[in-house]
C-alpha cells in the first residue's frame, strides 16, 4: 500500500555567506494513511520546520516529497496550495485565531477560503460547535475564551472540512495539564476515526 507522505533525502539549509547550516538533513519516512505519528526531539531539531514542509507552508527544500502519491517536489506553488487546502488541517501551539472574530466567525474561515457556499457554511460551522460542545461559545471573541477553549476552537477549524491529515505543532505546549489531556484525547478520537495525526 503506497503511503499517505512519502519523504526521501528531504533537506532543507540555510545558507549565511559561506557557511550552510542544516535545519533538516536526509530525512527519509513513510507515513501510513490513518497513522498517529509523534515527532520528537529537543528545541531547535527541526521539528517545526519538517510540520512545515509536510505541510506545504515551506517550499525551500530539497528532496523528494509524495503526498497522496502527488510528487509535491515537482509541483508549483499555486497546486501545492490547492493540495494542501484539500486535505491538510493545522493546529499550532499558539491557537492561531483571528481576534475581531467570533468562535463561529473563526470556523467559517477555511470554508469561506475553499469557497463553501453560505448555507453549506453555517451548516457546517453548527454541525462542527455541536460536535466539540461549543455552541454556547459561538459569539464569543478568542480573548473572552480561556487557552484550552481557545485551542479546542483551533482544533475544530482544522478539522472542519474534514481532512486527511492533521498536522499538530506543539499543539498542547501553552495549555495546563487537565486541557492539554483533553486535546490529546480529541485528537485519539480523530485518529481513531480514520485521520492521519502527526
Amino acid at each position: 500500500m503506497e503511503p499517505l507522505i512519502r519523504l526521501r533525502n528531504l533537506e532543507k539549509v540555510i545558507e549565511a555567506g559561506p557557511n550552510k547550516f542544516w535545519l533538516l538533513r536526509r530525512i527519509n519516512l513513510d507515513i501510513q494513511a490513518g497513522e498517529f505519528v509523534t515527532i520528537m526531539g529537543p528545541s531547535g531539531a527541526g521539528k517545526s520546520t519538517l510540520l512545515s514542509i509536510i505541510g506545504m507552508l515551506d517550499g525551500a527544500w530539497s528532496g523528494d516529497f509524495y503526498f497522496l502519491g502527488e510528487a509535491v517536489h515537482k509541483l508549483n506553488v499555486k497546486k501545492r496550495n490547492e493540495l494542501h487546502k484539500a486535505n491538510i488541517g493545522f493546529v499550532f501551539q499558539s491557537y492561531h485565531l483571528i481576534d475581531n472574530l467570533t468562535v463561529f466567525e473563526n470556523l467559517e474561515v477555511p470554508l469561506s477560503y475553499k469557497n463553501v457556499p453560505h448555507k453549506e457554511r453555517v451548516s457546517l460551522v453548527c454541525d462542527t460547535l455541536d460536535r466539540f460542545h461549543i455552541v454556547g461559545k459561538k459569539d464569543l471573541f478568542p480573548n473572552q475564551l480561556s487557552g484550552g477553549q481557545q485551542q479546542l476552537v483551533g482544533v475544530a477549524r482544522a478539522v472542519i472540512l474534514s481532512p486527511k491529515l492533521i498536522l499538530a505543532d506543539e499543539p498542547t505546549g501553552n495549555l495546563h495539564s487537565a486541557q492539554g489531556e483533553e486535546i490529546m484525547q480529541l485528537f485519539k478520537r480523530l485518529n481513531d476515526g480514520g485521520t492521519t495525526i502527526i
